[in-house]
C-alpha cells in the first residue's frame, strides 16, 4: 500500500500520529507503563516535597529519560521486527542496544535521585 504524501505541514495530525505511538507503546509494552507509573509517583513526591524548583525541575526531567529511551526501544524492536522474523545477529544487536538505552537511562535517573535526596536528607 502506497502512502500518499500530505500537502503542508499540520500539526494537529502530528500531534494525532505521536499520541497514537504513545498509546500503542503504552498498550503493549509492560516497562512502559511501569515507567508511566513511576513518573506518577514521582510527581507526587515532587509536589509534597519541599526543594527548590531547579531541583524539582531536575528530578522530574529525569523520570522523562526512561520514557523517551521506550519509546526509542520500541521504534527499534518495531523496525527490527518488520525486516525479519528471522534470527540474525544484527537484529539481536540492534535489540539490545535498544535495551541498553532504556536501561541506562534508568540507572541515569536513578543516580540523580539518589544523588539529590542525599544532598537534601543527609547533607549537613
Amino acid at each position: 500500500m502506497k502512502r500518499q504524501k500530505s500537502l503542508g505541514f499540520s500539526l494537529l495530525r502530528n500531534f494525532k500520529h505521536s499520541l497514537n505511538g504513545l498509546i500503542e507503546v503504552t498498550k503493549n509494552e509492560t516497562p512502559m507503563k511501569a515507567e508511566l507509573l513511576a513518573l506518577i509517583v514521582g510527581s507526587a513526591i515532587l509536589i509534597v516535597w519541599d526543594i527548590p524548583f531547579v531541583y524539582r525541575a531536575i528530578l522530574f526531567i529525569s523520570l522523562l529519560l526512561p520514557i523517551f529511551a521506550e519509546l526509542i526501544n520500541s521504534a527499534i524492536e518495531r523496525v527490527v521486527d518488520l525486516i525479519t522474523s528471522d534470527y540474525h545477529e544484527l537484529a539481536k544487536a540492534a535489540k539490545d542496544a535498544g535495551s541498553a538505552i532504556v536501561f541506562l537511562s534508568l540507572v541515569i535517573t536513578g543516580l540523580i535521585w539518589a544523588v539529590t535526596i542525599w544532598f537534601f536528607c543527609f547533607s549537613a
